[in-house]
C-alpha cells in the first residue's frame, strides 16, 4: 500500500528519519521539521491514503485513530485542557504538500479564528 514516491511513506519505511513520538498499528506521530507552534505533530496512517477526496468507507476506522492519537499526543505533551487544533488539509489550494493524509496537532499556544 505504500507509495515509492510519497515522503511520508519513506518515513514508515525507515528510510528517512524522523522524532518518531507515538505509534499504533494504524498510525504513527513525529514532530514537525517546520513548527508553527510550540508542539506541531504530524499524524499519519500507515496506509497510503493521498487526499481526503481518497478516504474510502472501510478507511473510516483509519481516519478516527488519526484523532485519537491527537487526544493521547495532547494529554502527553500537557495541553489537552488548556486545547490544542487539530487540521487536516487537503489538495494545493489548502495547503496540502505531502499527498499522504496527515493530521496537524498544534498546541502550546493561543490560537485565532479563523486561521489564515
Amino acid at each position: 500500500m505504500a507509495n515509492d514516491d510519497c515522503l511520508f511513506c519513506k518515513i514508515l519505511a525507515g528510510d528517512i528519519p524522523a522524532d518518531v513520538i507515538y505509534e499504533s498499528d494504524t498510525a504513527i506521530a513525529f514532530r514537525d521539521i517546520n513548527p508553527q507552534a510550540p508542539t506541531h505533530v504530524l499524524i499519519i496512517p500507515r496506509k497510503h491514503i493521498a487526499t481526503i477526496n481518497d478516504i474510502g468507507e472501510d478507511d473510516q476506522a483509519i481516519v478516527g485513530s488519526l484523532y485519537s492519537a491527537a487526544r493521547t499526543i495532547a494529554a502527553e505533551e500537557g495541553f489537552s485542557e488548556e486545547g490544542y487544533r487539530a487540521v487536516m488539509n487537503c489538495n494545493e489550494g489548502a495547503g496540502q504538500t505531502v499527498f499522504h493524509i496527515h493530521l496537524h496537532l498544534l498546541g502550546g499556544r493561543p490560537f485565532s479564528w479563523p486561521p489564515g
